[in-house]
């Protein structure tokens, strides 16, 4: 039955335009046919309407153009013309701050976008960023509507352009709760946080087919572009989740992290963990021995609030830890090297990772906080021909251009080139602490004296022995715990214990820092 066949034909008054209206409203709710909601359910994806209730605050949602429908010809499509056309866009709140949504409807049109669709999209985008508020993406679509042509492309062209526009000024969020091919994974590539869910989620440039074709091999769609590929192999994705319950619950608890743009700060909450909390367990849990492995996430929870954080990226580029946290109520972004993997060393894919962590800190008005424990950049041919040094100059612009307050806390190693760039002091770190335990110097002592001392050992009745004797003359010269601060390139030594009141007590003043970049059009960071 169409809609034409539920309402009277002339409504004679208000009272039958507004029933018209309710009718209208209620079939736009309802979705195409209870036959499409089961098959949504049946692949254990939830709908739009159902992901958006999860998403936002209960009964906050506000819909805008629930009734667009397309206007296309051909192709059957003008038979077809359902409300919504696919997309549904609005607004609402999280915990109270506005926030604006669209989600794809896989019902209609496998989500596919055209003309109309897109248009929905640009004006909520615009809304966003006029509004200064976060946008999230609930995307589920089969890509461009191939009965509309080049019109659905160039609904991409203006999607793209938005959020190249609204980048670094409100936080975007894609949420992939379905397929992304082609095209269309760009929009996500494009915003801050990208979270998937393993199984129904997969995002592409070329489908399995394609590469089979091209290149002979055969390989399903989660293997080539599902949640877990793209959170632990390709870094493009921040988070995957087993479920969409869990994964939207995850996007709430970041947009609770994040500020509503880029002129305000992270919302503060009270803290009932005392900022004057003494961590002696830190004096154990971090050895004092170099070469000893331990695990930075457990240094996190001791100076964290209550212990608790976000881990951005946790399974990509493992030897570098990017973190959301708060201090005393206050957000943070802490980044800091991971012993346990590759002994918390440089390479390509940590420069990448905590370079563009540090570009959405410093975009969002979030201090950041770095943990030094580094024995320099990955060695090696690989690294060397897939550009360690243009990749490693991606974290140092990062770090450099960064306007918000930095603190630097050097907890063990702290060799060469990988030191400078993890926010030195002489880079621009506001304040820089060590622990007792800190070694900061070119490289290992070890390495030092067989560089310096090579004539001398060499020409020794007992080598080792005197490369022993220069290891430790090397050590007590230029590496003990406070030749940096001798030196005023660390602000202080402090008690591994009291780091967190510290920190505390250094962002408490850092709060009203004001620093201004030179005039420019925009810098030219290394790709």
């Amino acid at each position: 039955m169409t809609v034409v066949d539920q309402i009277p034909s002339e409504p004679a008054d208000a009272r039958g335009r507004v029933a018209e209206l309710h009718v209208l409203r209620e079939q736009a709710l309802r979705g195409p046919s209870e036959r499409a909601t089961e098959a949504q359910h049946a692949k254990g994806k939830l709908t739009a309407r159902e992901r958006i209730e999860l998403l936002l605050d209960a009964g906050s949602f506000s819909e805008v153009e629930q009734l667009r429908r397309h206007r296309a010809q051909g192709f059957g499509l003008e038979a077809k013309k359902p409300y919504t056309d696919g997309v549904i866009t609005g607004w609402g709140t999280v915990e109270g701050r506005t926030v604006f949504v669209y989600a794809h409807d896989f019902r209609i049109f496998g989500g596919a976008l055209g003309e109309a669709h897109a248009t929905k999209i640009h004006k909520i985008m615009d809304m966003a960023i006029a509004a200064g508020a976060p946008l999230v993406s609930l995307n589920d679509g089969a890509g461009a509507r191939i009965q509309e042509g080049v019109s659905a492309l160039a609904g991409y062209g203006g999607i793209f352009q938005r959020n190249t526009r609204a980048s670094g000024v409100i936080p975007q969020i894609s949420v992939m709760l379905g397929p992304c091919a082609g095209g269309a994974a760009y929009s996500p590539a494009l915003t801050d946080f990208v979270f998937m869910v393993r199984e129904t989620s997969q995002m592409f440039i070329t489908g399995p087919d394609v590469v089979k074709a091209v290149t002979g091999e055969e390989i399903t769609q989660n293997g080539l572009g599902g949640a877990d590929v793209h959170a632990g192999v390709s870094g493009v994705s921040h988070f995957a989740y087993d479920d969409e319950e869990t994964c939207i619950a995850e996007v709430r608890y970041l947009l609770s992290m994040l500020p509503q743009n880029n002129r305000e700060n992270p919302p503060t909450v009270p803290s009932e963990d005392p900022a004057d909390r003494r961590s002696d367990v830190l004096l154990d849990l971090v050895p004092a021995d170099g070469n000893r492995p331990y695990d930075m996430h457990k240094v996190i929870e001791e100076l964290v609030d209550d212990g608790d954080y976000l881990e951005i990226h946790e399974r990509w580029a493992r030897n570098i830890i990017c973190a959301l946290a708060r201090l005393d109520g206050q957000v943070v972004g802490i980044v800091a090297n991971q012993p346990q993997t590759l002994a918390g060393v440089l390479d390509i894919e940590a420069s990448e990772k905590a370079a563009r962590f540090v570009q959405m800190c410093d975009a969002f008005n979030i201090p950041i906080i770095t943990l030094l424990d580094v024995p320099g950049f990955l060695p090696g041919v690989d690294q060397e021909h897939g550009g360690i040094i243009r990749h490693g100059a991606k974290l140092l612009y990062a770090y450099c251009n960064a306007t918000v307050p930095r603190i630097s806390l050097i907890l063990r190693k702290a060799y060469g080139g990988a030191y400078i760039v993890m926010d030195s002091q002489s880079i621009g770190a506001d304040l820089t602490y060590a622990w007792p335990t800190n070694e900061i110097a070119v490289m290992g002592a070890e390495g030092a004296a067989n560089v310096i001392f090579r004539k001398q050992i060499a020409e020794a009745e007992d080598p080792e022995a005197m490369r022993a004797r220069m290891v430790k003359e090397y050590k007590a010269e230029l590496m003990h715990p406070y030749y940096a601060a001798e030196r005023g390139l660390v602000d202080d030594v402090i008690d591994p214990a009291e780091t967190r009141q510290v920190l505390i007590r250094s962002l408490a003043m850092l709060r009203t820092k004001h620093a201004d970049l030179p005039s420019r059009k925009h810098g030219n960071p290394p790709q």
